[in-house]
């Protein structure tokens, strides 16, 4: 399994990194990459690999993982996808959408990503709220006068968290107390109570989510509502979606909410017949797929082709879902 190093930083360090990915990132016919941080990537790529693998006999497919931190990690991935040193990365679908359109974090970058490509859609990462059951929060109106942790500068929770206040019309004011801390910090302040409630862009199930419920007497919030409606209507990335408490051992409520999603990605370059073998062994496969990760338990082929798909469709992709009349 091979590892691209990138550096840490601001943003002249992400673009250092996007150009410093290597030429070719394996010797494998197929190469997915796939961030370090975001864990679920890594496996989901694996899992991609495997039914691969299967499928086609004597067909080598490894996952190339990219080290790195929040932003760094979906912009060198893109970037080994674009300069083809791998064939299919795993990113999110706000990322596939800023990098295709050269807007958001990539607009001043002197790179262009056109020759993006999408293959399909997976799970969603989830904008997911928590709160403790003694503090009165049970939708996401109620947030507002409680003290809450709104994730620290650029990170995921950060980001959604943001166009959530916008949507609602909320400044930092518009709670009792509000603090920055990141995502591994955030759920020991909850436990302690410091804040009320705290906010997650996650996979589900999620392990430290999971503990929160258990040991904090926390609470999943649902997240809806008009103006949450608006803001995934108006946007090429966001899905609405839910989370279901199965996952957590409890009943099989579905607690609405939105997200991005996770998408496969390839380039322009990727030959038809490649693309195409992807895609049909994937969806072929898919109850297989399901049971390789409980991330992936709920895909839908339907929402696997439309959400958070900015980049066009690769031509063997589309190819095979004209076949199955999915398009």
């Amino acid at each position: 399994m091979g590892k691209l190093a990138i550096p840490r930083g601001a943003l002249v360090a992400l673009i250092l990194a996007v150009a410093v990915v290597p030429p070719r990132a394996s010797a494998a016919d197929l190469v997915i990459g796939a961030g370090t941080t975001a864990q679920v990537h890594t496996s989901v790529g694996r899992a991609i690999c495997r039914l691969i693998r299967n499928a086609t006999p004597g067909t080598t497919c490894e996952v190339a993982e990219v080290e790195g931190r929040h932003a760094a990690e979906p912009l060198a991935v893109l970037s080994g996808v674009r300069n083809n040193a791998i064939e299919i990365g795993i990113v999110q679908s706000d990322w596939q959408f800023h990098a295709f359109q050269g807007s958001g974090p990539v607009e001043f970058m002197d790179v262009r990503f056109d020759n993006l490509r999408s293959l399909f859609s997976l799970h969603g990462e989830l904008f997911t709220v928590i709160a403790r059951r003694d503090s009165g929060i049970e939708t996401l109106d109620d947030l507002a006068g409680k003290r809450i942790n709104i994730g620290n500068p650029g990170s995921s929770q950060r980001v959604i968290m943001d166009m959530v206040m916008n949507s609602k019309g909320w400044t930092r004011k518009s709670f009792q107390f509000t603090d920055e801390l990141s995502d591994g910090e955030q759920l020991l302040a909850l436990c302690h109570n410091r804040v009320q409630a705290v906010v997650s862009v996650v996979s589900h199930p999620n392990e430290r989510i999971s503990k929160a419920l258990e040991l904090c007497d926390a609470e999943i919030v649902p997240v809806s509502g008009v103006e949450i409606d608006k803001l995934v209507a108006n946007s090429r990335f966001l899905a609405a979606s839910e989370v279901t408490m199965g996952v957590y051992g409890e009943h099989g409520e579905l607690i609405p909410t939105f997200g991005v999603m996770v998408t496969a990605v390839t380039s322009s370059d990727l030959d038809e017949e490649t693309a195409y073998s992807v895609v049909k062994t994937v969806f072929d496969n898919l109850g297989s797929m399901k049971r390789l990760h409980r991330a992936l338990g709920n895909l839908l082929p339907g929402r696997m082709i439309t959400s958070g798909l900015s980049a066009p469709l690769h031509p063997g992709a589309a190819r095979y879902y004209r076949e199955k009349g999915m398009i």
